[in-house]
């Protein structure tokens, strides 16, 4: 008898998970690796949030709270996606879990039956078909390549909806890309979706509060109401609100679908932290100015590691409207062989050259369901990417 689930076969562990364990083994080993791997704010959680949590802790609110948050949380999340999003939801609508993560991960095993279908732009976060594949459905990537901005048109959606499809995911700022959809582009996705009432809508939308040059952030139920009733609108406090440690998600959508992420949580985790969903709260419903400046900084970062990777031999990247990655193309130094005579033949080969040789740390883009890319995030000290972009500037005049 075997012990493990066969469904584990299926999946992988995560590539960025991997990257930084690597690269923190080089560096327990003495090695100076610069870390690009991980996508995580490096500034600190803003200050109101942490008395909040000191105060619930002072106050001895460490007791379990209802399953899937608290009634002023929920609240709170109503009370966001009312004013910052347009959209009206009462506290029955509305999931709290230990992160978005957790959250996609409830919606998609409280729903997804065998032979469901999952329809995946690519690149995509690395979990998305993972999850699908632990809750028993089928993910369906579909390629959007550099040449139509990383997204998703209403031709390709319309022909990889089949019969068996039962979601759609959409990430937009996208992680690993940046890429954001313009209104127009979602209204196009809209109008296919409205022919197709049985497929269902997960956007995704952590890096909401992360763009750079005035563009605009739009979600699919705001562009058209008549998807509202079908679309789960899944967010957090982890990126924009430097919050990634916390743990809290939420996400707002059908009623039906909520109360059964609800029943899968209170037989899995139970209620997320007490004390970081009173932070969580503090945060939904406090100041927000402090991120003008961290967006401008993070600006800063991507143009001075962007100008510096269109300046290599070798690469090639779009400059994304939001979140906080970088996915230039290195399909240029792919067949080409280093130093040592070691060919690079695909996107994980560079990973390990620019890992080992260059002490760079980044994910190989065939992680995200897209060969010949590699990510960097750029939510680290400006001088570490500084010196990143040197180094890899060395190493592309190294390979031959």
């Amino acid at each position: 008898m075997n012990l493990l689930a066969a469904s584990l076969n299926a999946v992988k562990p995560s590539p960025t998970l991997e990257i930084a364990k690597k690269a923190a083994q080089l560096r327990r080993e003495g090695a100076d690796v610069i870390g690009l791997a991980q996508g995580e704010p490096d500034f600190p959680t803003p200050q109101h949030i942490g008395v909040a949590a000191k105060d619930a802790i002072e106050r001895g609110l460490t007791r379990y709270t209802d399953v899937d948050g608290t009634p002023e949380l929920k609240a709170a999340i109503a009370r966001k996606f009312l004013r910052e999003n347009g959209l009206e939801y009462e506290r029955s609508q509305i999931s709290v879990g230990a992160g978005a993560k957790h959250v996609i991960f409830n919606a998609l095993s409280a729903s997804l039956n065998p032979a469901d279908e999952v329809i995946i732009p690519a690149p995509y976060w690395v979990s998305y078909p993972d999850m699908v594949l632990l809750a028993g459905g089928n993910p369906v990537e579909v390629p959007c390549g550099p040449d139509q901005g990383y997204r998703l048109t209403a031709a390709q959606l319309r022909a990889a909806i089949t019969p068996r499809t039962k979601w759609l995911i959409l990430n937009s700022p996208g992680n690993p890309t940046g890429a954001g959809y313009s209104r127009e582009e979602l209204r196009a996705l809209a109008d296919v979706l409205l022919d197709f009432p049985n497929v269902f809508i997960l956007t995704d939308d952590i890096y909401e509060h992360l763009r750079y040059d005035g563009w605009e952030f739009n979600t699919l139920a705001r562009i058209e109401s008549k998807l509202y009733p079908r679309t789960l609108t899944v967010n957090g406090v982890s990126k924009a609100y430097a919050m990634t440690g916390w743990r809290i998600g939420y996400a707002a959508g059908p009623e039906l679908l909520v109360q059964a992420m609800a029943k899968i949580q209170s037989q899995s985790t139970s209620n997320p932290c007490s004390i970081a969903q009173h932070a969580a709260l503090a945060a939904l419903d406090g100041p927000m100015d402090f991120l003008r400046a961290r967006n401008e900084v993070f600006r800063e970062r991507r143009d001075l590691c962007l100008e510096a990777f269109n300046a290599i031999d070798g690469l090639e990247c779009r400059r994304p409207e939001g979140a906080f990655y970088l996915f230039p193309s290195c399909s240029g130094w792919i067949g080409r062989k280093t130093p040592d005579g070691q060919r690079l033949n695909n996107d994980i080969a560079v990973a390990r050259f620019l890992l080992e040789k260059a002490r760079v740390a980044v994910v190989p883009g065939s992680a995200f369901g897209s060969e010949g890319h590699f990510r960097i995030s750029f939510a680290t000290d400006t001088e570490q990417l500084r010196q990143a972009c040197k180094r890899l500037a060395a190493a592309a005049k190294q390979i031959d």
